[in-house]
């Protein structure tokens, strides 16, 4: 009993201890070299300011679960929520899409919430995410159709390929849908209840009482993202003249490759720079720009899910104490 008392203990730590080594590993020494000059060289105070805006995101997540977790009878505590969500983007520093997982794990252990329930709550807020990324997409084309247009003209990007690629993906998934559907087998029988309870946390959103206050968090978690990538235009001389307009799309392209990979870790500074050079930054200024947004908020989360990783079995021992 002891030994498995250490265990649960000691395992968060050794995960968390294992994803700071990922996420620092990944980066090249040269890397870290402009990630330090960059940082050295901004003024420190806006970058501040864009953490801050980071942690209300954060907080405002954790918060919002609760209002997809509700309906299925479920009422985690908020500091749990908190700890698992800054757990799981740590996570996807290291693994891509693993932090879904874990925090699904996470908060099925501390809170009794089978896993395939909590993991469709989160399936369903990145549905959401998907769905306000493409408005914000939409919003970009809207605002500066012409030079986005130029840029894709000039990079030869076939559509025609996307969108096929898209219709087989769909396709596929709906012959797979039928397929374990009409299967009686033990094992797609088991698979089907687990899809059903995965299926009842998605279909959570349908039986939300808290509406409204669950699209205000959506708009402000959205909001609070670009506010980050708009108060770092004031960090470095260069980026001053940046609108709103134009930061739009240069968040969508950061948006875009952190969806896609671990972190966004190379790629993000890269495709920041890009378009920042669309509206005639330097690919120096653009690049330092990229690293200070990277390289702080990749910080944060880093001391951030460290600290959740500690702190998770911690919070529950001691809620554990008190009740006994």
């Amino acid at each position: 009993m002891k030994f498995k008392s250490f265990l649960k203990a000691a395992l968060p730590v050794a995960l968390g201890i294992f994803f700071v080594y990922l996420s620092i590993g990944i980066t090249t020494p040269k890397d870290r070299e402009m990630i330090i000059q960059s940082i050295k060289n901004a003024d420190m105070k806006f970058v501040f300011i864009g953490l801050f805006f980071s942690l209300l995101s954060h907080l405002s997540r954790a918060y919002r679960w609760s209002f997809l977790l509700s309906p299925m009878g479920y009422q985690p505590k908020l500091i749990n929520s908190i700890l698992c969500v800054l757990i799981a983007y740590l996570a996807n520093m290291g693994i891509p899409r693993s932090g879904e997982v874990i925090r699904a794990s996470f908060i099925s252990n501390y809170e009794k919430i089978p896993f395939e329930k909590a993991f469709g709550s989160i399936v369903i807020e990145r549905v959401i995410d998907v769905i306000m990324l493409f408005i914000i997409i939409l919003i970009a084309l809207i605002l500066q159709f012409e030079t986005i247009w130029s840029f894709i003209s000039n990079n030869n990007i076939n559509f025609f390929k996307l969108i096929l690629f898209g219709i087989l993906l769909v396709t596929f998934l709906i012959i797979l849908f039928y397929i374990i559907k009409g299967s009686k087998s033990q094992l797609m029988i088991k698979f089907k209840l687990l899809i059903s309870g995965f299926w009842e946390g998605v279909s959570s959103i349908k039986k939300m009482e808290k509406k409204v206050p669950f699209i205000f968090h959506t708009i402000f978690i959205w909001l609070m993202y670009l506010a980050m990538f708009y108060v770092i235009k004031w960090s470095i001389p260069g980026t001053f003249g940046l609108t709103i307009g134009m930061i739009i799309p240069v968040f969508v392209a950061g948006g875009l490759s952190i969806a896609t990979t671990n972190g966004g870790v190379g790629i993000f500074p890269l495709s920041v720079a890009l378009v920042l050079s669309l509206f005639d930054i330097s690919k120096d200024v653009g690049l330092a720009f990229g690293w200070i947004m990277w390289s702080s908020q990749t910080i944060l989360i880093i001391i951030c899910g460290s600290f959740a990783f500690i702190a998770l079995p911690i919070v529950n021992r001691k809620s554990k104490l008190l009740k006994t």
